[in-house]
This record gives C-alpha cells, structure tokens and sequence, in this order.
C-alpha cells in the first residue's frame, strides 16, 4: 500500500484527461466535420472529393485519423484505471472537466495550426467560398485556444 504525507494533496492525474480531450477533440472533428456536416475530410484540399477515387483515399485517411484518436482515448482511460487503485487517488469532475478541456483544445491549436495553415491538407469549411476559408479557420483556432486556456486557468485553480 502506498503512504502519501497529508501535507501532500491528492492529485488527479492529469494526462488522463488531457488524452480523452484529445481523442475526443478528434473525434468530434471527424464525425461533426468529415461525416456529419461534410465540410472537409483529411486531405480533401490536396485531393479534392470530385472523383470517387478521391473520395475513397480522403475516406480511408478519415479512417486512419479516427484510429489516431480512438488510440488517445484509449490512452487516458489505461491512465484512469492505472491512478484509480492508488490511496492517494481522488475523484474529482473539476479535475477531469479541466484537464478535458486543456486536451481538447490543445487537439483543435494543433490541428488548426498544421493541417490548416502549415500543411494546407484542409480547411474547416470547404463548402463556402475559398475567400472565406481562413475566417473558419480563424474561429476553429480561437475556439481550441478559448478552451485549452479555460482548461488550464481551471486547472490551476483547483491545484493553487
């Protein structure tokens, strides 16, 4: 069994939920974006959906990025169940909501940033005119920054 000093509070783990934003952050992506709404698939700037054969290789990389993504969730649930037999452990829906939060927007800042603006792979909304593409853009950024920021301010505020 393991001895924790009381002095010492107990502390969520934090990767864990950060992870399970990060899955999750993807997989809203890919099923509200890709499937859903349509507005883009993985490479549907490079390879845009005008041919079938198009279709069919921005389909399969949908496929890899939401394997990506179910792999983080799986990574922060093994960090949950390896924290949740620990003495010192403490649930705390504070905690998870933060950590969460700092993930998913972390998922939409890195997202936004590499496949949007460095790479060019897609853009958030493919369907409104191409002059209008860095607006969305633009929201899908500040959205990803707002929650990644509200997270962490959480975060260190249940921890200070």
């Amino acid at each position: 069994m393991t001895s924790v000093s009381p002095r010492i509070p107990p502390v969520f783990p934090f990767s864990a939920g950060f992870c399970l934003g990060v899955g999750l952050g993807g997989y809203l992506d890919g099923v509200v974006f890709h499937q859903l709404l349509q507005w883009h698939h993985l490479f549907s700037s490079w390879y845009p959906i005008t041919s079938v054969e198009n279709l069919q290789f921005n389909t399969f990389w949908d496929g890899v990025f939401h394997s990506i993504a179910y792999l983080f969730i799986l990574a922060g649930l093994f960090r949950l169940w390896r924290a949740a037999p620990l003495v010192h452990f403490r649930w705390s829906t504070r905690c998870l909501t933060a950590s969460v939060l700092a993930g998913f927007g972390t998922f939409n800042l890195i997202e936004g940033l590499v496949d949007h603006q460095m790479l060019g792979i897609h853009h958030v909304n493919e369907t409104v005119l191409r002059t209008n593409w860095l607006y969305w853009d633009i929201a899908f950024l500040a959205w990803g920054g707002a929650m990644m920021l509200i997270g962490l301010l959480s975060w260190r505020q249940i921890h200070a």
